[in-house]
């Protein structure tokens, strides 16, 4: 397996594996996929046989986004890292692409985000999403809220404590 950042030319792949993955992350057009990449301080891109299987994208408390589960954790936290979106294409689940994503992401956090205290994301519990909450538990996430968002669900805001580098 491959783990590198995103390129401008990813951008079409990773947005069939995101249309893919609804409803467990948010349908976005290709623009605002786009938009959100160029705006995220973290993106890792995995590639399994020369194929892209996944990506996740990551902003940083300064990021120009208007999503309500980022406004939620900066309303709340100071210094954070908010997950936007993770996905994998299903022809590639359950070979460890997940967890060795969000390991390079907790390595690119220390690298590029030093000072962040607290690594962020959601999961929809409305419609349910119980291998995504089962997932994050095992990794250590934590619920820290929820809310009914603006676009139909109602989510779990999750939260894991980092320890800031500097």
């Amino acid at each position: 397996m491959l783990l590198r950042s995103y390129r401008p030319d990813d951008l079409a792949r990773l947005h069939v594996i995101n249309e893919g993955a609804y409803p467990g992350v948010a349908s976005e057009t290709i623009e605002m996929l786009g938009q959100i990449a160029d705006e995220s301080v973290i993106t890792v891109v995995a590639e399994l046989d020369g194929e892209i299987a996944g990506f996740c994208l990551v902003l940083a408390p300064d990021a120009d986004y208007d999503s309500v589960n980022f406004i939620w954790f900066g309303e709340r936290y100071d210094d954070f890292v908010y997950l936007d979106r993770v996905a994998v294409d299903p022809a590639f689940k359950r070979r460890g692409i997940g967890r060795a994503m969000y390991a390079e992401v907790e390595r690119l956090i220390a690298e590029r985000c030093p000072t962040a205290t607290q690594f962020t994301l959601e999961v929809n519990i409305e419609p349910r999403n119980d291998e995504s909450l089962a997932f994050h538990h095992q990794l250590g996430f934590v619920e820290v809220g929820q809310q009914v968002t603006d676009y139909g669900t109602t989510v779990s805001l999750m939260s894991k404590p980092l320890t800031p580098s500097s």
